[in-house]
Parts: structure tokens; sequence; C-alpha cells
């Protein structure tokens, strides 16, 4: 009996064993996944947005949203950029909008990346009817002024609390860059103030969390700002997702009354350089 007894203990402690080697690799993974595969990573995220009544100046365009860049992250090296151009350029965007946060501050693992050798990375961006970009809080925490300068320097025309218009196929579309809602002082009326009624608007700014004050007459707004929570666990959800509205604004495409807002989860990562199943994407949107 007593044979018998040990010979159970024996195997208990031997499951037991193997059921913690087991946790410790599924752990060990896990880790390998979020802190190195998943942001080593890049993909090309297509979404199409359905506007109701689509003025016909939007129908078919493309828009490439290239988001919270956070160059010198890390994973997000010179070499990853040209990637992204190139990855870029390929899918033949209309437009391209770049919603700021361009460098990083204490990123575990970062190395700071200088804003004019982004910018010269980003110069070879294409697109039919431009390239625009607004600021974030890191590039106004850092230096907005050069942050700027640098990036219009590389022919990319930063558009803070104003608008730009461009034509397509004869039609007028308005592009409307907000400030920041933490560090620009987000002036809407300003930036629509030279809007009239020859076409639609399209807005873009850092943070999604102005949403609720922009106006109906804009036909879509973008932003970026929340990496998708950089963190998305099966039915807990995402755990840090920095706006004041928790998930409701984390990721996609959401609509509130006739109200369009798309939120890119970007590309690199803030304070834990970590991702998991939100892998850093370029969004090619195609409106219908």
């Amino acid at each position: 009996m007593k044979t018998l007894n040990r010979a159970a203990n024996k195997r208990g402690r031997s499951r037991a064993k193997i059921t913690l080697i087991a946790l410790l690799c599924g752990l060990a993974l896990l880790a390998l996944w979020g802190f190195v595969i998943e942001p080593s990573s890049l993909v090309l995220r297509e979404t199409r947005i359905t506007l109701p009544s689509c003025p016909e100046g939007l129908r078919g365009m493309r828009i490439a949203v290239i988001s919270d860049l956070h160059a010198g992250s890390p994973y997000v090296t010179i070499d990853k950029i040209n990637r992204i151009v190139e990855t870029t350029n390929a899918a033949q965007p209309d437009l391209i909008l770049m919603p700021g946060d361009f460098v990083i501050q204490g990123v575990l693992g970062g190395s700071f990346m200088e804003p004019e050798v982004i910018a010269s990375a980003l110069k070879g961006l294409r697109a039919r009817f431009g390239v625009f970009a607004t600021l974030g809080n890191h590039d106004w925490w850092y230096n907005a002024s050069r942050v700027k300068e640098s990036l219009e320097t590389a022919g990319i025309l930063v558009i803070e609390n104003d608008s730009a218009m461009v034509e397509r196929n004869g039609d007028a579309i308005w592009i409307a860059g907000i400030g920041d809602k933490w560090e620009g002082s987000p002036d809407i009326a300003s930036a629509l103030a030279r809007v009239d009624n020859s076409g639609p608007v399209i807005a873009f700014t850092h943070n999604p969390d102005i949403f609720p004050s922009i106006p109906a007459k804009v036909a879509l707004t973008i932003a970026g700002h929340t990496h998708g929570g950089q963190v998305a666990l099966p039915i807990i959800g995402r755990p840090i997702v920095p706006s004041e509205f928790g998930e409701r604004y984390a990721t996609g495409h959401i609509v509130e009354g006739e109200k369009h807002l798309f939120v890119a989860s970007g590309i690199g990562t803030s304070i834990l350089p970590v991702r998991f199943r939100v892998p850093p994407e370029i969004s090619l949107l195609t409106i219908n």
C-alpha cells in the first residue's frame, strides 16, 4: 500500500512539474510575441469607410494614415521607416495623413531619434494630393517648432488649427488639421474658418477625445494617439487606453449619430515596448 501511495505521489509531482514547465513556456512565448515579434512587425490594414450620402469628391478616395511613428522606440529604426515609406507608396494612396507623435520620450529600450533624421526618412512619401501632418503631445513635449520645421523642410505640410484645399476630379476637398487636445491648444473654429461649402471636409488631429466637439459638417475625422491600447486581451479587452472615454475611441471606425471617426493604432510604442494583438499598422482607408 505504501508503495502504491509513493508511486501516486511521484506521478502527482511529475504532473505538477510538467504543468509548471508548460505554464512557464507559455508565458515565455507570450513575452516573446508581445515584446519582440509583434512590435517588430508591420501590416498594411485596409478599411472601407462607408459614408451615407458620400460626397462625389470623396468616392473611391484612398487615404493612408501613418500615426504615432515614435521613431527611436524599439524596432522603429531608419530601416523600419524606409519600409513604411515603401509599403505606403506601393499602396498608391491619394492622400497621406500623419496625425502626430513622431518622436519619443522615455520608452524602455528606446533611443531618441532627431526630428531632422525622421523627416529626411519620411521625405520619400508620395501621394497624388499631398502629405499632411499634425503634431502630437510627444512632439509638443519635445520641441513642436523643431518637429514642424523638420517635416516642412521635407515637403510635409503641417496643419495646426488651419486647413488646406485640394482638388480631385475638379471637386474641392478640405483638409483640416486640429491641434492636439492635451498640448496643442485645439481650435476647431480656426481649423474650419477658411472652409466654405465648395466641398467635403476631412479633419485630422492627434487625440480622438476631441471627436464629440467636431461639427457634423466634417465628413470624416481621423486620429491616432491611443496605439489601440497596445495590448488587447481576449475577453478582458484593452487594459490601458490613454483616453478619457476608455475603449470608446480605442481604434478603428467609430460612428456616432451621423459623424464618423477613424482611429489608427499606429506604428510605435510608448512607455513599454509591447504590442499584443495590436500590430504596428499603416491604415489604408477607402471611402465609399
